[in-house]
């Protein structure tokens, strides 16, 4: 009888891919089915609120909440701001008015220029960071007026890149009590609106905060979304920063983003209470509702 081990053929694994962005990939169709019925959920059943408010700056990422508000709660239903700067760009309202167009929901604008002044005049060193968290957080209170007016329901725009990047002004971009883009990634933003149909002027032009002429996301991070993704979902995934360099990616883009990420983990937290007593909310005691 022979000894001889008949074992299974030993397959090679392919060398690891790091300009691949399978990991990124989604279904559209089913991730716009999925979201449109949370939103209904959180926003309808859970809360009663049958309007949605969002703030519309002509990029992709607020572009891709309104077409999925749109869906959820219809056209009549949903009431889209525009709230420019003196600074901000002439591109950003006329793409914003494309959006308008497409969906025929209700929309209004209304200048921050002079509310935002009224602080800034009294700041003449203000850099173009704080300038620009003034303008978030005036934005936001006009947000959620104009909530509070329509009974309606503010739906946050922001993206998993941009919020493990701590790219937001705290309590103010990130505020609106849902968001259902938070758990995406950017490249998997552009690939929702596409399945969409949001303009290709909006999708196709470089992400910017709009504030300064020239100014990107990716000039400020030193790495474009792409590449910034296809580290971030494997680092997410647990993989090391000392393995990803490893396999092959850059190690310098590697550490944009593991500083990002580690030095703004505050930013994606509420306030940090003091723990006095067994029901500190949200750091000890928690309803069964809240775990």
């Amino acid at each position: 009888m022979s000894t001889e081990i008949n074992a299974l053929p030993i397959y090679r694994a392919k060398a690891f891919d790091t300009e691949s962005d399978l990991d990124l990939r989604i279904n559209p169709v089913l991730i716009t089915d999925f979201l449109v019925k949370f939103l209904r959920d959180e926003c309808i059943r859970r809360r009663g609120i049958e309007k949605a408010v969002l703030g519309l700056s002509g990029g992709v990422d607020s572009a891709v909440a309104t077409y999925l508000c749109t869906k959820a709660f219809g056209p009549k239903n949903v009431t889209v701001f525009r709230m420019p700067y003196k600074l901000s760009s002439v591109e950003s309202l006329t793409h914003a008015q494309a959006v308008i167009d497409d969906l025929g929901i209700e929309s209004r604008t209304i200048d921050i220029t002079d509310m935002a002044d009224g602080y800034l005049q009294m700041e003449p060193d203000a850099s173009p960071t704080r300038i620009g968290n003034v303008c978030a957080r005036c934005r936001m209170i006009v947000l959620f007026d104009q909530s509070a007016k329509l009974r309606a329901l503010p739906i946050g725009t922001g993206n998993k890149t941009e919020r493990m990047f701590g790219y937001f002004t705290w309590h103010a971009d990130d505020a609106p009590p849902i968001n259902p883009l938070g758990d995406l990634y950017k490249m998997q933003v552009y690939q929702l609106a596409r399945h969409l149909g949001v303009p290709d002027a909006i999708v196709d032009k470089p992400p910017t905060a709009d504030l300064v002429q020239g100014q990107t996301d990716e000039g400020d991070f030193g790495i474009t979304y792409q590449k910034a993704d296809r580290i971030l979902a494997r680092l997410l995934n647990g993989y090391s920063p000392a393995k990803l360099i490893e396999l092959g990616f850059d190690k310098n883009e590697v550490q944009i983003v593991v500083k990002r990420v580690d030095s703004t983990h505050w930013k994606r937290r509420l306030p940090t209470v003091a723990m006095i007593s067994s029901s500190a909310i949200g750091e000890f005691y928690l309803r069964p509702v809240d775990y």
